[in-house]
């Protein structure tokens, strides 16, 4: 049990990921000391360090601040950081209170009423979206995101009351998300991932029964069409379906692209909402923003409301986000880390620059991923007319003896296609001819995203 309210200190182990540095936020904003360690200096930790968290990076216990002892500090931890770290192995041998990230999370949502957003992917869009769409609609609600909002300029939304509606990333790594008892959860997609965790498909989808599970009594499930996980809890709870495609409970009908702004008609159980505007691209995103205005009108916001605040909404940081644009070249930057994923982006960028050549540039993600979808890579590669592979980002994976980045190319039919180094990126990109750039990649390629602005602008004039 976390006994946060009398607790004065919290560290964070990895405090600069996405999930962590939202916590460590939420417990600066509450009056706790926080403190942490994170491998790399980012701007996220630059920004964190500028609201008074004291950060260091490397894992000389002598960094933690002395006045953090067992008695009166937290120490969060998240499962990048290795059990032979030296902090943490200090933190356990001295008895000090240790949990994950996900059990924090749990604990923080626990007495309020709790929107979960669950799914191998699109979890950090519809979170923000449906986020976005409560508070303007006047829904008192506090968030915790899996990414950068560009409405909010944070990770983090506070509430004006500490019973307000919060809105959270159901993450399925590592089965983090059986932490969470939301009373409304959407359920994106079940695809095959996590498999150095997970081992099957089959467990992923079971990982997901179980969260549906966890939803209260009285509450409800909205799935993507197609989706059967929380069958089982038909009658204990409410399911609806969503599609941008089909059919369903929820979805979006008559959609088209005038001046490249998405309009698409709302149908719904109770009412059909006409003309929603969209000006973020990607069918995508307009699927994704079904998922959220559905969550967003089953927590009891205005139709009305949610249909002006659809057209607020400025995206976030890496899902399809426009760094650069001129009459030139267009470049998209990414998270997209799975077969699915990058699927699911290009042919978003097909649809909206129909007739463009298209480079992609991809860096793999984990050596275990490469391996297990490196068919699912391959084919979905492939929709590009050039492509660059970087080396695979190891994360918190050692090498695996013959699996590389070739492995992904030697699938692959499409012929316009080379591995390079981080290092040489630039380069390779600046003898090439195309019309739109996607970067996308999980690592570190997001570090790239200034230079490639920079060689763009030079490759205009």
């Amino acid at each position: 049990m976390i006994d946060f309210q009398h607790i004065k200190n919290v560290y964070f182990l990895g405090i600069g990921g996405i999930g962590m540095s939202a916590l460590a936020r939420f417990a600066n904003h509450a009056g706790k000391c926080v403190a942490g360690y994170d491998l790399t200096q980012t701007p996220l930790t630059d920004q964190l360090t500028n609201e008074g968290v004291a950060i260091s990076y490397t894992e000389d216990i002598n960094h933690i601040p002395s006045h953090f002892t067992a008695s009166n500090t937290l120490v969060v931890r998240t499962p990048a950081v290795p059990l032979t770290h030296a902090a943490y192995r200090y933190f356990t041998e001295m008895g000090y209170h240790i949990v994950k990230r996900s059990e924090l999370l749990g604990f923080l949502t626990t007495d309020r009423k709790c929107i979960a957003v669950s799914g191998t992917h699109g979890k950090t869009s519809v979170s923000t979206m449906t986020t976005l769409l409560l508070k303007e609609a006047g829904v008192d609600v506090a968030a915790f995101l899996g990414g950068i909002s560009r409405n909010f300029n944070s990770n983090l939304l506070l509430s004006k009351s500490s019973e307000s509606l919060v809105v959270t990333e159901a993450d399925e790594y590592d089965r983090s998300f059986l932490t969470l008892h939301p009373w409304l959860a959407v359920v994106t997609a079940v695809d095959a991932d996590h498999l150095d965790i997970y081992g099957t498909h089959e467990s992923v989808i079971e990982a997901f029964e179980a969260f549906a599970s966890n939803i209260t009594d009285g509450g409800v499930l909205l799935r993507k069409k197609g989706i059967t996980a929380g069958d089982k809890q038909a009658g204990r709870i409410r399911i609806y379906s969503y599609s941008a495609n089909e059919k369903a409970d929820f979805c979006a009908c008559n959609i088209r692209i005038i001046d490249g702004t998405y309009l698409f008609d709302l149908h719904t159980p109770g009412l059909v909402i006409n003309e929603i505007q969209m000006s973020y691209p990607g069918r995508v995103n307009v699927e994704n923003m079904v998922a959220a205005a559905s969550l967003a009108l089953l927590a009891g916001a205005d139709p009305l409301e949610v249909k002006r605040a659809v057209s607020t909404y400025r995206g976030v940081q890496r899902r399809f986000d426009i760094r650069f644009k001129n009459s030139k070249f267009t470049y998209i930057d990414d998270y997209a880390h799975h077969p699915a994923e990058i699927e699911a982006t290009l042919h978003s960028v097909k649809e909206l620059y129909a007739g463009k050549k298209v480079l992609g540039v991809f860096q793999p993600h984990l050596f275990t991923r490469t391996r297990d979808f490196a068919d699912g890579f391959a084919k979905s590669l492939d929709l590009l007319d050039e492509v660059i592979l970087l080396d695979i980002y190891p994360a918190r994976e050692l090498p695996i003896e013959g699996v590389t980045s070739e492995i992904i190319i030697q699938k692959m039919r499409n012929t316009n296609v080379k591995v390079c180094s981080k290092s040489e990126l630039l380069s390779s990109i600046s003898g090439r001819e195309f019309d739109v750039l996607v970067t996308m990649g999980a690592g570190n390629i997001d570090a790239m995203a200034e230079p490639i602005v920079g060689l763009l602008t030079q490759m205009s004039r």
